[in-house]
This record gives structure tokens, sequence and C-alpha cells, in this order.
């Protein structure tokens, strides 16, 4: 079946050379222009020795470390002790509480920044507090830290839920049979069987602050960090060298962050074996509250930040009158074309969700199912990995740098909305492409097999079969990039034009302009629309799951 023989390589073929294109060449051209000077000569080191010879640029370097580490050290033990409430405990509404955990995700980083300014800012309702916390302003480093906490505690949350889900109930029993206390059971079983999920959030947490760029814009003040020197770089001073050498910089935490994570999970062994007994937790009332009330805590600092930036929006004039209006919605639709941004947000979200889960599912079957062509999979699961490691404005700079080169033909995209959902795509496919491999490879192998000795197409097997039972993940992933391309900020900053601003950037723009109403308005619409469409997607998936996966349900005997 040379047709079918063609396809399965074809695919693959054009899967590879996507990401060769959109990922692999854009990273090179960096690398290669941190090495030449402004008229393209070549000149070694000297570019980093120019950066390494600027104090503010060395400052930024360290700044940059250390608030991706304070923001580490508050947001991992915050989401350990609620995961392990979640999982370990006998809390009533779970569900409710998780899902509070999870809704900063469908905001910008740049929501916390601005509900803090309100908070604590120079006309802060809470100013006052401030004081009691040895702290004289929220801006600078204390406001990029809690901003960035509200940010990347969900990650860390899904990661140590992920990773206090399974336990042995057996070692529990041993250690009561021996008579060890609650702080030595959990010392000693508890948290060596979570460690490989703590360094991992641990190193989420660390890579998103690194190359955070919407926080420290708003609430940062004058703490430099290396995000927005990149920025002035490259868009201040059109210095792409420089810019290339201070993205080099920022790549290079995450990716020690990311291999430390990989060579972590490589020892991670199997906490259930096929005879195991699935640990239960107890009741215990004293227990019980104080992890209930450390939840509701939590979850209030949740809500609150988000109604914080959605009250302030409604808000005539802040703090001065606070009368009900509309005026910071109209101002955003009708003087500073938000209604524009948003606009475009919403169509560049909507072809990430449909392209990006087509190309990604698409693509992890080609990878994972399909025979022949074993000396390309390497390699394309080696790039499909990289997006992971690669901060998205490093990303956005090497589509500068590749794609504005007027000898590259693929020029013509620059600018364009296709850039900036190629963009968002490549920048969040690691995540969906390892779920759309994970739900693949709970499938037998011998779908394929049996299909390929009947001599059926192996399309026909993938519509047929492969698609339908994996429905709920390609929903999934849809919602993945849609909800992320509406939030994101840190590579589409550099890829935007007049035609193609976005609601995300357009908060950017109207923070510098002052008007911190209008971007808490624009702020509280995305996080609306996010909320409003994961909504509609679960009640879609749940109908469309009730005709196709009517197998998974099963018969009960009369």
């Amino acid at each position: 079946m040379l047709g079918e023989w063609i396809a399965a390589r074809g695919g693959l073929l054009l899967l590879g050379s996507a990401l060769f294109v959109f990922l692999t060449l854009p990273l090179a051209m960096l690398f290669v222009r941190s090495f030449e000077d402004r008229g393209g000569a070549f000149v070694g080191l000297a570019n980093f020795a120019r950066y390494v010879q600027t104090p503010a640029l060395a400052q930024s370097t360290w700044n940059t470390l250390t608030f991706a580490t304070l923001t580490t050290a508050v947001v991992v033990p915050m989401a350990f002790l609620f995961a392990y409430a979640i999982q370990r405990t006998c809390i009533p509404a779970k569900g409710a509480w998780r899902s509070i955990a999870l809704l900063p995700i469908l905001a910008p980083s740049l929501l916390a920044a601005i509900s803090f300014i309100y908070l604590f800012g120079n006309q802060g309702v809470l100013k006052a507090l401030l004081p009691v916390f040895g702290l004289e302003a929220i801006y600078g480093l204390p406001g990029m830290v809690l901003a960035m906490a509200f940010a990347t505690f969900p990650h860390a949350v899904m990661i140590l839920l992920a990773s206090l889900s399974l336990a042995d109930a057996r070692l529990y029993e041993a250690a009561d049979a021996m008579g060890a206390s609650a702080l030595r059971r959990f010392m000693t079983v508890t948290l060596p069987s979570a460690k490989y999920g703590l360094v991992s959030a641990a190193m989420v947490a660390f890579t998103m602050a690194v190359s955070e760029f919407g926080v420290p814009k708003v609430i940062g003040g004058n703490y430099p960090v290396l995000a927005i020197d990149v920025y002035k770089q490259v868009i201040g001073q059109q210095n792409f060298q420089m810019g290339a050498v201070v993205g080099l910089v920022l790549l290079a935490p995450a990716v020690v962050a990311f291999v430390i994570d990989a060579l972590v999970q490589r020892r991670q062994k199997a906490l259930l074996t096929a005879r195991s007994v699935p640990y239960a937790p107890k009741r215990a009332v004293l227990r019980d509250a104080l992890f209930l009330a450390y939840v509701v805590a939590i979850s209030a600092y949740m809500l609150g930040v988000i109604l914080m930036a959605a009250y302030g929006s409604f808000v005539k004039f802040w703090p001065y009158n606070l009368s009900f209006t509309l005026d910071h919605y109209r101002y955003g639709f009708e003087e500073a074309g938000v209604e524009h941004a948003y606009r475009n947000s919403l169509v560049m979200a909507g072809l990430c969700a449909v392209i990006g889960a087509a190309i990604t599912f698409a693509g992890a079957y080609w990878v994972e199912k399909t025979r022949g062509a074993d000396w390309l999979r390497p390699a394309i699961r080696l790039q499909a990995m990289l997006p992971m490691a690669v901060p998205g404005m490093v990303l956005g700079i090497g589509y500068i740098l590749f794609f504005n080169e007027p000898s590259n033909p693929l020029t013509v995209l620059y600018g364009t909305m296709a850039i900036l959902v190629a963009s968002t795509i490549v920048h969040f496919y690691s995540s969906s492409h390892l779920t759309a491999v994970t739900a693949l490879k709970q499938l037998d192998g011998e779908f394929e097999s049996v299909s390929a000795s009947l001599k059926v197409p192996f399309y026909k097997t993938f519509t047929r079969v492969t698609v339908p039972v994996c429905l709920p993940t390609v929903i999934d992933i849809a919602r993945y990039y849609f909800v992320n391309a509406m939030t994101t900020i840190s590579a589409v900053v550099f890829l935007y034009s007049p035609k193609t601003t976005l609601a995300a950037i357009s908060i950017l723009h109207m923070d510098e302009a002052g008007a911190i109403g209008a971007a808490a308005a624009m702020a509280t619409l995305i996080v609306a629309t996010s909320a409003v469409v994961t909504v509609v997607s679960l009640g879609v998936e749940h109908l469309i799951l009730k005709r196709t996966q009517a197998w998974r349900r099963t018969s009960v005997a009369n």
C-alpha cells in the first residue's frame, strides 16, 4: 500500500519540518546573532563580555534569580499543603477547593499585579498593613513575588496533586504498627514519596518566574529583571545582538531547571505495585479542621485577587469615587482599541485551539503509532520536548531574528496573525504533546496491527478508532491552547503589529498610560471569557462523550 506508506512517513516529515522551521531554526538564529555585531560580522564572545561588564545587566541577572528563588520558596510549600489537604485529609468539598485553586490559569499574570496595586499600592485599600510585614511599598520585589505566586500556584498544585494521589497503605500501616508519630510518619513516608513531585513543582515555578514579563512590567517598579532587559534591548534600542545575548542568559536557568527535573524523573520509581493497597485517609478532627482552615484561606486569597481586579474595573475613580460605572469598559472598547484587540485574541485563541489540537494529536499519532522512518522519530521527540525548556520571551526573540530576516522567504509571516498562532502553538506544544502521547499509549498497539493485517488503511483506524476513543484528550488539548492563547504575553509581545494587537498586550499599554481601571477591565474580561469557554467546552465534552464513549460504561448482569 504505497499511498499509506507515503502518508505515514509524509506526516512524520511534515511534523519534523514544521518543528524545525518554527522552533529549531529561530533558536539557532538567536544563538548565531549573539556572536555577531550590528553589521553581521562575527565578533566571538565580545557581546557576552560587554554583557558581563555592564553593571545594570549583571544586576538584572542576580535580581531574576532572586525573584525566581523567592517565588519558588513561597509557592511550593503553599501548594504542597494545599494538595496534601485535598489528597490526604477528609475535608469536605474537595472538588470546589480544587477548582478555585486552578482559577489563576484562566487569568493573565498581569491581573494579579493589578490587583495587588489596588490592595497595597500607593492608594491601596490595605496599604496600612505593609509596615506590619516590614515593607514600605508593594512595588518591586515584594509585589512581584506575591503576584507571581498567584500565577504559578495552580501549576504547582496540579503536579503535587498527582504526586500525592498514589500511596501504598501498607507503608502507613507498618509505620503505625511501629508506633511512629504522625510527624515521623510524614517525614519518613509521605515526604519521600512526594519528593519527585516537589522537585518538578519547584522547577516549574522557578522557570515561570525566570521568564515572566508582565508581572515585573506592571508592579516591578525599579527592580530590573532579565525579561524587562530583553524587551528594552530588542524593542526599545533595536539592539538585536545584545537582545540575543540576554535571551541566552535568560534561557540558561530554564534549561538547567529542565535538565534537573528530567534527571530526577528518571530516578522516580513506581509508588504502586501489583501488591500495593491504595491509601485512603482516615478522619482526624483536629487535622481536618486545621487543613480546612488553610484551604479556605488559600481559596479566599485566590478569589480575593481575582475579585479585587474585577471590583476595580467597575469603580469610577479609585479610591476617591467608588461608585459603580462601566466607563472603564467603554473607554477600553471605544477609545483604547480594546474591541479590536479582544477580537484578535478570540480569533487567535480559536485558531490555536483548533489547529493546535489537530496538529498535536496527529503529530503524536504519527510518532507513536505509525511504522517506518525510525531515524526521524528521536529528532521529533527531542524537538517536541524543547519548548518546555524555552521561555516564551526567548522564543519571541528567535522569531524576530528569523522571520524578520530579509533573506528569509517566510518573512511575509512577520506581523501577521499566522505568526502569533504559530508561536503560541509552539510555545505550549510540549505539554500538549505529552498529554496526547499519554492517551495514545493507553491504546493497545494491536489496533494498528489488526488493521494492517486486514489491509485497513491507517487513517481509517485513526478516524474510526483512535480519535473517538481519545476524544476527551483532544478536547482537553484544545481547551488548553485556547486558555493559554488568551492569557499569554511573553512570546507574542515581540511579534504583534498594530493590526494584530491582542487583549493581553492591551493591558500593558493601558497600564503604561495610567489607565489602570481599563487595564483591570480587560484582565477581567479575559478571565470571564476563559471561564465561559471552559464551562462550555466541558458541557460540549459531556454531550459528545455520551455518544462516543459508550464503550466505557460497564453493564450490570441481571
